[in-house]
């Protein structure tokens, strides 16, 4: 399969075409990075009639891009999985950068997260003289440091979405500008557990509202992550609800995305076979609305981890991955954790229960452990609230402006020679 090259663009008096940006985001949180980014593109007066182009998913298309591969051949997570999809990956990424240096050649180019993709790409378009901006800067403070040399070269400009990533690109002479997360504007300073409550019951038909204790259980938005981690998840639940029997006690799972549904419905099914009793509801969507209403979360580690951060929740962040893949990444990493919240405030402000110590026994009791000291909770929140003011920033605005300036760079020299 190739790309089809982008329609003719119209040509200003001058003779010189409409700018053009081809851009790639490999999974739904790219998506959701990369939408505003093309929302507020629209709204800059030199950037009139941009043409965009490349690897996006629905929300992204809303706001006028053009897909020209379907996003989820790029969204696979870990080794063992990757291999699996690599034979199409490697032929979307070749056909990509021919079409991109030939036919659809763009103004620049604006990778999306997915370094292992982006990066690949980013070089060749380079050496070939195209701008290529990064959003969402590699972890390699956390694994694979090494990663900075192919960055230095692949990459023109990063955005990054942390504010202590620039030093890093600081000491390695590659430029960097600080955007920003993006979720840090969508999410409000405060949260409104009540409103977020009657609205979820609205939905399920339970009246006005939920009384008593809401867990919020996010199991990830992958197939795999889905059939590791979710079950291990559900039989916490049943822990919980017989911990808190003849309690009020209600478990809120969204569901990431339509696949998902009928695996999950399994589950929860299975779960109902050994407790009539137990309070679960599966929602389509609303994460957010989950968290918002949640007194505490269970959370597969994530772009999800910081969503609940910045709603101020405790959680309990859990993981697995396959053997094989997680001794891989334990040789490569060099931070003692893996969720974002932790990572930000450079401590264990959350517990992580990961691989063999994800048990449904160690969950619990982690999750029963927020519930008991709302003393701790409570100073958790605070900590949380001083992230979300250092993450708050128009990022979709920045990111477009970088995007602008350096397309405006490229025409002026073009138009100059």
């Amino acid at each position: 399969m190739t790309l089809s090259p982008p329609q003719s663009a119209a040509s200003f008096g001058n003779g010189i075409t409409l700018p053009k940006l081809a851009c790639v985001a490999g999974e739904p949180s790219g998506d959701l990075l990369a939408a505003p980014v093309l929302s507020a593109l629209n709204q800059i007066p030199d950037m009139a009639g941009l043409e965009v182009y490349g690897i996006g998913g629905p929300r992204m298309q809303a706001e006028g891009m053009r897909s020209d591969w379907p996003m989820e051949t790029l969204s696979v997570r870990g080794y063992v999985e990757a291999i699996k999809q690599l034979p199409a990956i490697l032929k979307l990424r070749k056909g990509l950068i021919q079409n991109l240096l030939h036919e659809g050649r763009p103004d620049v180019y604006l990778g999306v997260d997915a370094p292992d993709f982006n990066l690949g790409v980013e070089l060749q378009l380079r050496k070939a003289g195209i701008p290529t901006l990064h959003l969402v800067s590699p972890s390699i403070w956390a694994w694979r440091a090494g990663r900075i040399k192919k960055i230095s070269q692949a990459v023109e400009r990063m955005l990054c979405i942390f504010p202590f990533e620039t030093e890093i690109y600081d000491r390695a002479g590659v430029a960097s500008t600080y955007v920003g997360h993006p979720l840090a504007s969508d999410i409000p300073l405060e949260p409104d557990t009540q409103g977020a409550r009657e609205k979820i019951a609205k939905v399920l038909h339970k009246g006005d509202s939920f009384d008593g204790v809401v867990v919020a259980v996010l199991p990830g938005s992958r197939g795999s992550e889905i059939e590791l981690i979710a079950p291990v998840f559900f039989e916490t639940m049943l822990l919980l609800a017989e911990r808190y029997k003849g309690q009020k006690l209600h478990f809120l799972v969204p569901i990431a995305t339509p696949r998902l549904r009928e695996p999950l419905e399994q589950l929860l099914l299975n779960t109902k076979n050994l407790n009539a009793d137990i309070q679960i509801h599966l929602l389509a969507g609303m994460a957010d609305e989950v968290l918002e209403a949640s007194d505490v979360v269970l959370i597969a580690s994530g772009t999800a981890t910081l969503q609940a951060a910045l709603w101020k929740k405790p959680m309990v962040i859990s993981y697995k991955v396959p053997w094989l893949t997680a001794q891989i990444m334990k040789r490569q990493g060099y931070l003692p954790y893996v969720g974002l919240p932790n990572i930000l405030c450079g401590e264990f402000v959350v517990p992580e229960l990961l691989q063999d110590d994800a048990t449904p026994e160690k969950l619990a009791n982690a999750v029963q452990a927020w519930l008991e000291h709302p003393t701790k909770v409570a100073g958790l929140k605070e900590r949380f609230a001083q992230m979300h003011e250092t993450l708050r920033r128009p990022t979709g605005l920045l990111v477009a402006q970088a995007v602008a300036q350096t397309i405006e760079s490229v025409r002026s020299k073009r138009v100059a020679s």
